[in-house]
């Protein structure tokens, strides 16, 4: 597990970007910098479900599917200068995997420790690390996925069948 400062200190010092979506039960603290200076796409990140759960450790399990996904791809996005709210950019999951190594609680911070080896051909490839605040590997995942920016999608599309490019709107 990287050495980061705790949740409590970045939302303490305002190091961290806090971030929810509206009416969303997931809160995020986005680490400013890249943990791995190794890699052109990486990024730290603690998570957490607002709220006490139920001491019931399939749900936690579930919870900790449903999180996993967030963060994972648009890590690729990093080196090119792309936020994810963008309404150019067009991405979808083709595959997602994660192993459970330990049980763990949504309703503690955890770290998501996220790196994107490699993006190409309209794809890109994310991995990730979920760390408990002790430092135990709960889980890890992967996930590849489909990653256009519309304006180049629709620059292509008018290339290959210029008769089809008149029904996209362009963003």
């Amino acid at each position: 597990m990287p050495n980061v400062p705790t949740p409590e200190m970045l939302i303490e010092s305002g190091d961290a970007k806090h971030d929810r979506f509206p009416g969303h039960p997931i809160e995020f603290l986005h680490l400013a910098g890249n943990p791995d200076n190794g890699t052109p796409a990486g990024q730290c990140l603690w998570f957490r479900l607002s709220g006490t759960l139920p001491d019931d450790p399939a749900l936690h399990r579930h919870l900790l599917s449903y999180a996993s996904d967030f963060n994972l791809l648009t890590t690729s996005l990093i080196p090119h200068g792309i936020e994810y709210r963008d309404p150019k950019l067009r991405i979808a999951s083709l595959d997602h995997a994660l192993w459970l190594h330990q049980d763990t609680r949504l309703d503690d911070w955890l770290l998501y420790v996220i790196d994107s080896p490699w993006a190409g051909g309209a794809r890109s490839l994310a991995r990730g690390h979920i760390y408990s605040r002790d430092g135990r590997l709960v889980a890890s995942t992967a996930q590849e996925g489909l990653t256009r920016y519309s304006g180049l999608a629709y620059q292509s599309l008018k290339q290959i069948r210029p008769q089809e490019a008149g029904i996209i709107q362009r963003a």
